[in-house]
């Protein structure tokens, strides 16, 4: 087996890792995360809100 057997391998091998990896982020089970991470940008103002609050309660304790 020379070099270039083995360069075709290694294209084999990383084509088909992001082939899977493409399948896997896009699949139907990851509908429900996909769509939470599509509104984390507009998410900020609350979760900073719920930050503030969570601190103010635990200097009160």
């Amino acid at each position: 087996m020379d070099i270039n057997e083995l360069r075709g391998v290694y294209v084999f091998v990383v084509m088909a890792v992001f082939i899977g990896i493409v399948w896997w982020a896009f699949s139907a089970h990851r509908k429900k995360a996909n769509e939470e991470a599509s509104h984390l940008p507009f998410d900020d103002d609350e979760v900073a809100q719920r930050t503030l609050e969570r601190e103010k309660t635990e200097k009160r304790q």
